[in-house]
């Protein structure tokens, strides 16, 4: 398995923490992540699909924590929790991961939806890094004092 990057690691880290229930959303996720990141802003922020799978995929093989990846009809990710039977009597070196990912249709149709949406990504990790400095829009216009303008010349 690859080494997860920070966002990643900031989506493991959320669905360890969301681990009691059976069915998360990617809307509760992505707000999970913001909170545990602290990252200001993207509050409609969705999750990347590829990033969600290669944390499903690591926590089903690291973490004995299945869970299987739907799509609804807003091409919105539901993540249900996969309940395997005899877990415990089997080893773990015989345990097969019975973590799910999503059919090549529906990967294609959230893949499209991708590309209108805004989704959590490293460079928002990276601004709280930085300090946590927010684009500041120039609203504001310096206005010059005529009763100074002796200042200037």
């Amino acid at each position: 398995m690859n080494e997860l990057t920070p966002i990643q690691k900031e989506i493991v880290t959320a669905l360890e923490q969301m681990k009691e229930k059976s069915l998360i959303t990617e809307a509760v996720l992505a707000k999970k992540v913001r909170e545990n990141a602290k990252i200001s802003g993207k509050n409609k922020a969705g999750i990347c699909m590829k990033d969600l799978e290669i944390c499903i995929e690591y926590l089903g093989e690291n973490k004995d924590l299945p869970y299987a990846l739907h799509l609804n009809s807003a091409n919105d990710i539901l993540i249900k929790k996969v309940e395997s039977d005899g877990e415990a009597s089997e080893s773990p070196s015989s345990r097969v991961a019975s973590w799910k990912l999503l059919e090549a249709d529906a990967k294609k149709r959230r893949q499209s939806s991708e590309k209108s949406i805004s989704v959590l990504t490293n460079g928002d990790l990276r601004q709280k890094a930085s300090g946590g400095k927010v684009v500041k829009k120039r609203n504001d216009r310096k206005k010059m004092s005529f009763r100074d303008v002796e200042e200037f010349e």
